[in-house]
């Protein structure tokens, strides 16, 4: 299979590419980034592309299917607009040049709570990006939708310290729900997704998103 990443630099989106690079499955990795990635392998190609121009890259979104785990925060962007134009523009140009393509498989990190009614600024821009997704009507669509991520080396204090709280809080049999997942663990339950033979639309929650990372496929 030919695979195909936005959000790569990211750190779900580099344990998704190191996967993807090591299963055998897929022959051919294919990244969407604005800045180079430190990292080789033959299987590896990398698209140097500037998200405000989409007719300059779009006709290369080809492959079997595409990975979306393009984001950013509301303190690295410095603006809930510049936010969007990550976390739902860019993406959808993204979805809409696969769709255009013939990619048959979109898989999208989402957000637990996303929903386009939503009066949080992050929940609602999540939920319609959802639909906005789904209203393209791929072949296939999974949409995983995690809580907390637990980022190996994270060097955002408030993110480690709130990951502590909930795993403390865990293990005392509090807030299951939100318990933190290792972006490592959501990369691999990603591409076990992508090896399932099925049609139509899927919604992934936290604990699905442990189930999936373990199965296991001929």
């Amino acid at each position: 299979m030919k695979a195909l990443v936005i959000g790569a630099t990211g750190a779900t989106g580099k344990n998704l590419v190191q996967q993807l690079l090591l299963d055998n499955d897929f022959q051919e990795v294919d990244v969407f980034v604005r800045k180079p990635l430190n990292m080789y392998n033959e299987k590896l190609k990398t698209h140097i592309i500037d998200f405000e121009k989409p007719e300059s890259w779009k006709d290369l979104v080809k492959g079997d299917v595409a990975f979306s785990c393009l984001g950013t925060t509301l303190k690295d962007a410095g603006s809930k607009e510049a936010q969007r134009k990550v976390d739902y523009e860019y993406q959808l140009q993204f979805a809409k040049a696969a769709k255009e393509n013939g990619v048959e498989d979109y898989i999208l990190v989402s957000a637990y709570g996303a929903n386009p009614q939503s009066k949080i600024f992050y929940s609602k821009m999540k939920g319609e990006l959802e639909d906005a997704v789904r209203k393209l009507h791929f072949n296939k669509i999974t949409i995983f939708k995690p809580g907390m991520l637990e980022r190996k080396d994270s060097e955002r204090t408030g993110e480690v310290l709130g990951s502590r709280i909930i795993k403390f809080a865990n293990k005392i049999g509090l807030f299951e729900s939100q318990k933190p997942l290792p972006t490592e663990i959501l990369a691999k339950a990603m591409i076990n997704s992508s090896k399932i033979k099925s049609n139509g639309y899927s919604s992934i929650k936290l604990g699905n998103i442990f189930a999936f990372a373990e199965k296991t496929h001929e």
